[in-house]
């Protein structure tokens, strides 16, 4: 299998890198040039002079980019150099439509589309344990695989294209409600004057215990928040489930309450900040005037 990638940002390049360990990557092409080049520098990989010319070098190509626009744009893009068993696996998270709509633009040129986003932040990017919600074909998915597995530890094949999608929005909200819950709990409990390296020890050890709070509570009670999910792009996810619900005619407080601090933070400027930085407003209620 000869792999190609585009989008190389935080997760991206890490899942990249996964890709080229197991031997797997054959080109990259992205929309800054630079990071192309030093991860071709890198790894030994051709660096494609458009996605075209990508798409004609590879069985499959992963996305990872930011918003629905790219991915329709990214996915036109590389039409022209489609052969009979490319596979376009896109790995951003954007809404079940857009990637209903991408798949057909891909199969119009003959290729298989699969919407396969990913959950487990830069650290999972960059161990290859990312947890993988698969939408598309199960022929497809089965011939992508290797590449799947390279970057991820858990696939798991949703339905058809678009249900990976709506997955992704599922772990989007879950998220949300962790954040608001870990930071609200953790600035209580500096309030109250508590050892917090000792109640993230023992809280993590208990039924409370949470991957958001072991790795992100340390951070949280530094008052550090390095990007390992970016607030804006959690509130651009958001946007989407908060449109899914209200074609149900349904309004979520959790997305609701995350959307109206997220977007203080980000009038703020902590836009490129971890998620975490929400522990920011729960901190600043305890504050005495």
């Amino acid at each position: 299998m000869q792999a190609g990638f585009i989008g190389l940002g935080a997760m991206g390049a890490s899942m990249a890198r996964n890709l080229h360990r197991a031997g797997l990557l054959a080109a990259v092409w992205n929309r800054t040039p630079d990071k192309a080049q030093d991860l071709a520098a890198e790894t030994g990989c051709a660096v494609a002079r458009d996605p075209a010319e990508l798409a004609s070098r590879c069985d499959v190509v992963v996305l990872c980019v930011s918003a629905d626009a790219d991915v329709l744009e990214v996915v036109a893009a590389m039409g022209s150099g489609f052969g009979a068993d490319s596979i376009v696996v896109d790995c951003s998270t954007v809404a079940a439509s857009t990637a209903r709509e991408a798949a057909e633009i891909a199969a119009g040129r003959g290729a298989a589309f699969l919407d396969c986003p990913v959950s487990g932040g830069t650290e999972g990017a960059a161990r290859g344990t990312l947890a993988i919600m698969a939408g598309g074909e199960a022929e497809a998915l089965d011939r992508a695989m290797p590449a799947l597995e390279a970057m991820g530890r858990s696939i798991v094949h949703m339905g058809p294209v678009g249900t990976g999608q709506a997955t992704k929005a599922v772990n989007q909200i879950m998220v949300a409600g962790i954040n608001q819950a870990v930071s609200e709990a953790l600035a209580f409990g500096e309030a109250q004057g508590l050892p917090m390296d000792r109640v993230i020890e023992v809280v993590g050890s208990g039924a409370a215990g949470n991957w958001f709070l072991s790795n992100r509570g340390p951070g949280m009670v530094r008052g550090s928040y390095p990007p390992g999910f970016k607030l804006a792009l959690h509130d651009k996810d958001l946007a989407i489930c908060q449109q899914m619900a209200a074609e149900k005619g349904v309004q979520l407080p959790v997305i609701e309450m995350t959307r109206l601090h997220y977007s203080r933070l980000l009038e703020d400027g902590h836009g490129d900040e971890d998620i975490s930085a929400l522990h920011r407003t729960k901190r600043a209620l305890f504050r005495e005037d």
